[in-house]
């Protein structure tokens, strides 16, 4: 049992002190705060309280590092890491993330003012978790206590085995009241149900198309008795009911031509038994990228209408902004609402426009603001003006780029499998600029090693613009332009062996 100690007050705020403490007693803590602005705010509020640290000056230079213009945030990090403290999450780089956590680890960062995200399976040597908040805003109902299991997370990333006897799990309250309702609450609290992710529909769908590709199940009855011995069957209770759930599924997969009855084409599911049920080459390719077949079935739809009214760069990219795997969108605010009108006024897409008052036209407008964001990556803005614009963090940016990856991968697969075959090449380029965020003109010299965005760039605006044009340029050129080294890396890409080291100029 922990002795009970007092906490020498430095500032107004509770886990300030405590963190403050945690570091004069020569140990580490999270501090748990409910949101990206919270974490760096709190970080830096203990930052305030410490000395710089020579030993974390070359740590801070490699966070400004990572990206190749460091953004606000970048730099806000970087002077909170020369102090030993850092915040953490999920709008970081990852790399930038690894960083902290490694250095953590290596107790050179004392203190990490983190979102939830960490509390997910790290193990790191945390003696103290201060847990900030314990509601979060929701925007239906205000604040809201958070669920126990997530505090049961947060609690026990204090004092892991490997790095401690025992740790200590903090909540910080305002009143006697508010203690109570958090000791009641979590202290003594049960936690909530674990429920099936079966019950939401694009895994059901996901998942039975799966079963059915790789044969495990062919008939209705096999897929009928598969179910009924799941979790989600057991919580469900009525067979019936799920019954039902399921045959409305499989019709969905016949409607999109991901399966078929070996025997009879044209029935639906509800009206055989027995039937032999198979996937389609297109639903076991569908299957095998894991997606969404209700994403797979839009993307194809949007590449049809691309046959018939043709493809621009926008309309491709709010095709695959407007499926559920590219979410959490960006959200379209006040200010928003004239500059994402103008766009649609203008735009011709590839999906439908809902009309203004149905539920779906939120998302709609939503999945336009995201598509404008990925335009504008598209066409070479950094991610500092994407923070300035959007609001998204490089590290929300490499997320949402690879998701637009695999999105369009997937487009790509299934363009081949349909025979839209002028469409491919289109799809591969996007790719390669969603990669680098580039725009089309520089992808002859992104084939290039050592070649990013910026360097493409800067040999594109002189005058040096694919494979034949590097091959022309004069060494001493290329070298002020992109670093000795790299310059004669690129000639001997292109067949030219340099036999000087560049000391002559």
């Amino acid at each position: 049992m922990a002795k009970k100690q007092e906490i020498k007050i430095v500032t107004k705020e509770p886990a300030i002190d405590i963190a403050l403490d945690t570091i004069n007693i020569r140990k580490q803590a999270f501090i748990f705060v409910g949101s990206k602005r919270s974490a760096e705010a709190t970080a830096e509020k203990v930052a305030k309280k410490l000395d710089e640290s020579k030993e974390l000056a070359e740590l801070a230079e490699k966070i400004l590092e990572v990206l190749a213009k460091p953004t606000k945030q970048c730099e806000r990090l970087a002077r909170c890491i020369r102090k030993g403290t850092a915040f953490h999450h999920a709008g970081l780089h990852h790399k930038q993330r690894e960083l902290i956590e490694e250095n953590f680890r290596k107790g050179l960062i004392k203190v990490i003012a983190c979102t939830p995200t960490l509390a997910m399976g790290v193990d790191l040597p945390a003696f103290r978790a201060i847990l900030k908040d314990l509601k979060r805003f929701d925007g239906e109902f205000g604040a809201s206590w958070i669920p126990v299991l997530e505090y049961m997370q947060m609690s026990g990333r204090a004092g892991r085995p490997s790095f401690d006897n025992y740790g200590e799990a903090i909540c910080i309250a305002s009143t006697k009241g508010e203690k109570k309702a958090i000791y009641d609450r979590y202290v003594c609290g049960e936690p909530e149900e674990i429920y099936s992710k079966l019950a939401v529909e694009p895994v059901l769908r996901t998942y039975l198309l799966s079963l059915i590709a790789t044969d495990f199940v062919n008939t209705k009855k096999e897929i009928f008795s598969f179910f009924e011995k799941t979790f989600w069957a057991f919580q469900f209770g009525d067979m019936k009911k799920l019954h039902k759930i399921i045959i409305k599924m499989l019709n969905l997969l016949l409607e999109f031509n991901f399966i078929k009855m070996k025997n009879e084409e044209f029935a639906s599911a509800d009206e055989i038994d027995s039937e032999r049920i198979e996937a389609t080459l297109v639903g076991k390719r569908v299957a095998e990228l894991y997606i969404d077949p209700l994403t797979a079935n839009n993307l194809i739809l949007g590449m049809a209408r691309a046959i018939n009214i043709g493809l621009n760069d926008f309309a491709l990219l709010q095709l695959i902004t407007n499926q559920l795997e590219i979410r959490p969108l960006l959200k379209v605010k006040n200010a928003d609402y004239e500059l994402v009108q103008e766009k649609l006024l203008r735009a011709k897409l590839l999906v439908e426009e809902p009309p203004e008052f149905q539920p779906d036209y939120y998302d709609f407008v939503n999945s336009v603001k995201t598509a404008m964001f990925f335009e504008d990556w598209v066409n070479e803005s950094d991610e500092e003006h994407l923070l300035e614009k959007y609001g998204i963090r490089p590290g929300e940016t490499r997320a949402k780029l690879d998701s637009a990856d695999w999105l369009l991968y997937s487009a790509e697969v299934l363009a081949g499998l349909m025979k839209f075959h002028r469409l491919v090449s289109e799809i591969i380029k996007m790719r390669i600029r969603i990669e680098h965020g580039v725009k089309e003109e520089l992808i002859a010299l992104l084939k290039l090693k050592g070649i990013g965005r910026v360097r493409a760039r800067k040999m594109f605006n002189s005058k040096i613009k694919d494979i034949g044009d590097v091959k022309k340029a004069d060494l001493l050129t290329l070298a002020q332009l992109i670093g000795k080294k790299t310059a004669m890396n690129v000639k001997e890409q292109v067949g030219q062996k340099i036999e000087s080291n560049l000391k002559d100029y």
